[in-house]
């Protein structure tokens, strides 16, 4: 297949693109600067210069591919609404260039806000209240009644591997900056996590063979304990370990305070089984214990 990937510069796009390349597959990936296509070409993939704004070059593109990867987003927490409106104009623009075609757009998205409670699966829905951009996989997947075969991966709010500068890297700042690493309550909460390289073999899968209306999940740790995770951290770091209350949290964490102490076990059954994905690669923890976020 020819398959268009936003984002392909990025830390899951440039994962995608490596693993679609080497299952043969064409690709072409979207890039906004110079530096983006470098990264692009230098992994194999032709590029197309532009950015989601340009809507003219995202419909050209998905009309000449055999399917459309979504993995661009403005990952702005200031700008949320703004970053959501953006990416549901490139959905409905990619929908529109595949409209009556049969051909794959597959889109990203996540798991925080999908159940309270329990261990969110694979059939439950989002309460598009939740965060702006949750109505945006609503819309994608409604593109099956236009003649398009839609697919939405979730993916797990910790990717992580070697080079990550997401949620983990950004905890472990912290923890050098405070002195201390730290978890929120007893740590109890829950946290899913996927490393990159098992998340872009589930994309590839998701393309070759999803059935259309697919809600994948690309989690492989259903729930690593926040205390876990600060433990890990403190040993990487050679710091004490300490618990914060809720009332302390946004305090000491800053805006990741109110992510790190969400309980979030998801589970990834039914993708696994519907698809055969076995993620293969380290757990965050076994990521963590071997150093990939502490050295350098």
């Amino acid at each position: 297949m020819h398959v268009f990937v936003t984002g392909a510069s990025g830390w899951i796009g440039s994962a995608t693109v490596t693993e679609l390349l080497a299952a043969g597959h064409q690709v072409t990936g979207l890039a906004r600067s110079d530096r983006s296509a470098a990264t692009v070409a230098a992994l194999g993939a032709a590029v197309r210069r532009g950015d989601l704004r340009d809507l003219d070059v995202l419909r050209d593109a998905a009309g000449s591919a055999d399917a459309v990867v979504h993995l661009g987003y403005h990952h702005d927490f200031s700008q949320m609404e703004e970053a959501a409106r953006l990416d549901l104009a490139a959905i409905e623009t990619f929908g529109a260039a595949l409209a009556g075609t049969g051909r794959s757009l597959l889109i990203a998205s996540g798991v925080v806000g999908l159940a309270v409670g329990r261990a969110a699966t694979e059939r439950d829905n989002f309460d598009v209240g939740i965060h702006p951009r949750s109505a945006n996989a609503v819309a994608a997947l409604a593109l099956a009644e236009k003649g398009v075969r839609p697919l939405v991966v979730r993916f797990a709010p910790t990717v992580h591997g070697a080079g990550d500068h997401g949620f983990i890297a950004t905890l472990v700042a912290i923890a050098r900056e405070r002195g201390v690493s730290a978890y929120v309550g007893d740590g109890a909460n829950r946290w899913p996590a996927v490393h990159r390289d098992d998340a872009a073999a589930l994309v590839r899968l998701a393309v070759e063979g999803a059935p259309a209306g697919s809600s994948l999940h690309a989690v492989a740790d259903e729930g690593v304990p926040a205390r876990a995770i600060a433990e890990a951290i403190g040993r990487g770091l050679d710091l004490p370990v300490a618990s914060v209350t809720g009332e302390q949290a946004m305090g000491h964490f800053g805006w990741i305070g109110r992510f790190f102490a969400a309980d979030l076990p998801t589970s990834s059954l039914v993708t696994r089984e519907s698809l055969g994905w076995k993620p293969t690669h380290p757990s965050l923890l076994d990521d963590l214990e071997a150093g990939v976020y502490f050295n350098g």
